[in-house]
């Protein structure tokens, strides 16, 4: 198990469906005596690669925002949870341009995480809805060599109170025990 964890949430939306499953999972996590960063990355100044490599020379990204920050606490940590609402079948636009920052570490100052994890929101219930999201993520955790410790989906949510009553909190609640 895991005693250093980042979210990265996704969710423009403070107070959504997202938000509420991430407050469980924190819920689990805490309850089990790990420590947890949480970082809103749509709240967050966070500009998108520009593929220039230049990272890969100096070890740090052109780029003067917020990002940092997300890559020192991935470079503590032990365990990373993904949380998403789905928007046109993926993660949102802001989680996919955090990840899509990870690519300054690959050469120079590694992330240390081990373990991850992915959870969804999303207000279709169509089976393969949340697909796109889950191919994305498996294929990251197996570019960065990262053991996939679990995957929430949520589906045919369109309020924070649809949550009530689901199995999904509880799931997520152990999901912070567990990961």
């Amino acid at each position: 198990m895991s005693a250093n964890i980042v979210i990265l949430s996704g969710s423009p939306r403070k107070n959504g469906s997202t938000e509420r499953l991430v407050r469980e999972f924190i819920k689990g996590a805490s309850d089990a005596g790990k420590r947890v960063a949480e970082y809103r990355v749509a709240d967050m100044k966070i500009a998108p690669c520009l593929g220039c490599g230049s990272c890969h020379q100096s070890g740090v990204c052109v780029h003067k925002d917020d990002m940092p920050q997300i890559l020192d606490a991935l470079r503590s940590a032990d365990a990373l949870l993904f949380a998403s609402p789905v928007y046109y079948w993926n993660i949102t636009a802001q989680l996919k341009t955090a990840i899509d920052r990870f690519y300054s570490s690959l050469r120079i100052n590694p992330l240390t995480v081990k373990r991850a994890a992915l959870l969804l929101t999303c207000g279709n219930a169509a089976p393969d809805a949340c697909e796109g999201s889950v191919v994305t993520y498996k294929r990251i955790c197996r570019h960065q060599n990262w053991e996939d410790a679990g995957i929430i989906t949520a589906q045919s949510l369109h309020s924070p109170e649809m949550l009530d009553g689901r199995a999904e909190l509880e799931q997520a609640r152990e999901l912070g025990k567990n990961l």
